[in-house]
């Protein structure tokens, strides 16, 4: 059953200055708000919010969302939206030139490098802003990766990636080095890639509470990934890992308008038979649920 929700869904973007790669970038953000919600525009989305009201008083606890890579955050906006009418604080960063946009880095060393750093980036960006850090509790901080985005968030609290044979110019391997972000204090890895942290070792950094959820039909990445994961951290005890059955790559998406489903989009497609829009209200519902656990 759905908890009930506490607060409006509000929304806001706001720019992040990137100071490795020497850009900004766009941070989409959802947040509790008392301002009645109403019909949107999202990009080619409609959805209900606030847009641009005041955040809710108080101190929310902050999920930061890693996309895909060539993706967007919009792509997760249900999700986004129902953390925040339960009261979370939901920053959204668009990584520069690893977007739907400007896909530049992808299957890039700089790209392993970068990524993990746009997250302390984010948590940063909102904890010194003098309009929204009352809003956010600095202790109670969390991380969502999908994907690229898995790599994302298991790089940054603490795994050590090492380059894959087409991200290098002489194809050998080359450890990354990624300054763990010691603020996260759980992480939840939808359909994770996760081939980069395969070396003896990679792992032993990581140490919170996880959840991983993969596509039983999956084929961009397989179960695989999870192992990696499972057989590599120090305590396997602390990972919940669900299958979900008959789920592909993109089930973890927003479901997508009919306009813009098309067999030549494949992240509008899922396995037969499988119900996107269903699966999507138990993803929130567990994911809110691992949120809320204490410890």
């Amino acid at each position: 059953m759905e908890q009930k929700t506490q607060a409006n869904a509000g929304f806001q973007k706001i720019e992040v200055e990137e100071d490795h790669l020497g850009v900004s970038y766009p941070l989409y953000l959802f947040y509790p708000t008392e301002t009645e919600e109403k019909e949107e525009h999202l990009g080619p989305y409609q959805m209900s919010i606030a847009k641009g009201a005041d955040p809710r008083k108080g101190s929310s606890p902050l999920v930061v969302l890693s996309h895909g890579t060539g993706g967007t955050p919009l792509v997760y906006r249900t999700l986004g939206r129902y953390l925040a009418r339960h009261g979370f604080f939901v920053a959204m960063p668009v990584h520069p030139f690893n977007n739907k946009d400007d896909n530049r880095l992808e299957n890039t060393r700089e790209n392993l490098i970068s990524r993990p750093m746009h997250i302390t980036q984010t948590i940063d960006r909102l904890l010194t802003d003098d309009q929204l850090r009352e809003y956010v509790d600095a202790g109670d901080i969390s991380i969502i990766g999908h994907s690229m985005g898995g790599y994302t968030a298991v790089a940054a609290a603490g795994g050590v990636p090492a380059t894959l044979p087409w991200e290098t110019d002489d194809g050998n391997p080359e450890t990354i080095a990624v300054e763990v972000e010691r603020r996260i204090r759980r992480m939840i890895l939808l359909a994770p890639a996760l081939g980069w942290f395969r070396s003896a070792g990679a792992l032993d950094r990581v140490d919170v509470p996880i959840l991983v959820m993969t596509g039983e039909k999956d084929d961009i990445t397989p179960s695989f990934h999870a192992d990696i994961l499972l057989q590599g951290v120090p305590h396997p005890e602390r990972v919940e890992h669900q299958v979900i059955e008959q789920a592909g790559h993109f089930s973890f998406l927003s479901p997508f308008p009919d306009v813009i489903k098309h067999p030549d989009f494949p992240p509008s497609q899922d396995p037969e038979g499988f119900d996107r829009g269903q699966f999507q209200m138990l993803l929130q519902e567990e994911v809110l649920e691992f949120l809320q656990k204490k410890g």
